[in-house]
């Protein structure tokens, strides 16, 4: 066990980031929640309204990448109190104006702070735990999201009733601001590999190494097709409770909002059980490695099933849920072993590019299941597309399984680091 390990420390930032990652999806799902009342008032037509939605991830992928490099040199505590700083100031134009020009910059400025967010707050994650101890704690507050998705179900509609659809950007800018002071209070850097990092002199290893790797291309794809399946739930399975199944609007959103709380305790006990695998000596291979893909086909089996003819109504709510709890484990374990692997130097833009990659197929989901939909009638068109993000996740897990190895890429990356270290010695020059 390291000597700068301070548990009950750690659990504290853990507690704090999944506070973050809350404030994080409140303003990622804020303007969604709001569409109709905000068409109305600033007279936008659908075609608008896409625009400044959709505005939020246009230089969201690009800010990640490189949000994740500046990372690498600057300490994680300070990017986090920047971002937060950032989130609850881009809040304030979408509470002020009318202007569809200042509504797109904001939203586009808030993409840009919020980009790089999910990575920044594993690698702080990670300065606090060893390995044998990463998963778990990455898991319980990355479950951020989803109580973030539920809080706002339940919030913003409250707030609209009562105070008006601007009223929400103020409350944002005011946790935004609050979560700020609690870190300046709370939070800090961890040292759990400052003593390694410096006997191994901040060794690094070509990029082009390092991304050509097969367990780091396996963990790509399988966040990859986790993440089309998280913009599935987010875009599509409201509406196919309602349009598809026949639920009225109010029981469609307590299902979604039961969907989506049905992952916690399955993504935690997951990580727990995988945790406790590495710590009885299973390989990473297979306590990482296969656990994730093991789930990512159960996942996908459980959404190719919706085309199944005969299935009730109920068995098929059941089938969503259980896609939804199964697909999350990858986005605690595949970080832990991309973190495994990678020089501590370069994590920050390895996390980064990581989450940069699978932001991809959230532009992409909506649009293949919503011309799926557009072309089809009743349910059929829905659950074409969430038997295609099935498909995928099944072919994606079997892929990842095999290609995932961390055992074998750490002594690819050890050789490397000596190589690096030997030719810095050989040609100081260069170094």
């Amino acid at each position: 066990m390291s000597a700068t390990y301070q548990r009950g420390r750690a659990w504290v930032v853990t507690v704090l980031l999944f506070l973050f990652v809350v404030v994080n999806f409140l303003d990622k799902i804020s303007v969604g929640l709001l569409a109709g009342p905000m068409m109305d008032e600033l007279g936008l037509t659908p075609a608008q309204f896409g625009l400044v939605g959709s505005s939020f991830f246009w230089l969201f992928a690009v800010a990640g990448v490189v949000g994740g490099f500046v990372a690498n040199r600057v300490s994680c505590t300070l990017l986090l109190l920047l971002m937060a700083i950032a989130w609850s100031v881009f809040q304030l134009p979408l509470a002020w104006s009318s202007s569809l020009a200042v509504l797109i910059a904001a939203r586009v400025l808030l993409g840009i702070a919020e980009g790089p967010s999910t990575a920044i707050a594993i690698h702080a994650a990670y300065k606090w735990f060893p390995d044998d101890r990463r998963t778990l704690p990455v898991a319980f507050f990355t479950q951020g999201g989803a109580a973030g998705l539920i809080l706002a179900g339940i919030t913003i509609p409250y707030i609209t009733a009562h105070w008006g659809w601007r009223a929400n950007f103020y409350v944002l800018a005011a946790l935004g601001a609050a979560w700020t002071v609690l870190w300046l209070c709370f939070g800090g850097e961890g040292k759990v590999e400052q003593a390694s990092a410096e006997t191994a002199g901040q060794t690094r290893v070509p990029y082009r190494a390092l991304l050509g790797d097969a367990t780091v291309l396996g963990c790509f794809l399988l966040r990859f097709v986790a993440y089309w399946s998280l913009a599935l739930s987010l875009t599509w399975f409201a509406a196919y409770l309602q349009r598809g199944l026949g639920f009225d609007h109010a029981a469609s959103g307590r299902l979604f909002a039961a969907i989506i709380a049905v992952n916690t305790p399955i993504t935690l006990g997951v990580a727990w059980w995988s945790q406790r695998m590495l710590r009885r000596g299973t390989p990473s291979r297979i306590a990482r490695g296969r656990l994730a893909a093991l789930m990512l086909v159960g996942a996908g089996v459980c959404l190719a099933a919706l085309v199944s003819p005969g299935l009730g109504t109920w068995q098929r709510v059941a089938l969503l849920a259980a896609s939804c709890a199964l697909a999350p484990s990858i986005y605690s374990l595949g970080p832990a072993m991309l973190a495994e692997i990678c020089p501590p130097a370069q994590r920050g833009a390895l996390l980064s590019i990581d989450a940069s990659i699978s932001s991809i197929a959230g532009i992409l989901a909506p649009l293949v299941t919503g011309y799926l939909v557009q072309n089809a009638t009743g349910a059929h068109g829905y659950e074409t597309g969430f038997a295609v993000c099935g498909a995928l996740m099944i072919a994606g897990g079997f892929a990842g399984a095999v290609m995932i190895n961390p055992e074998r890429s750490k002594l690819r990356m050890a050789g490397l680091q000596q190589h690096t270290t030997a030719a810095s010695a050989t040609h100081p020059a260069h170094a």
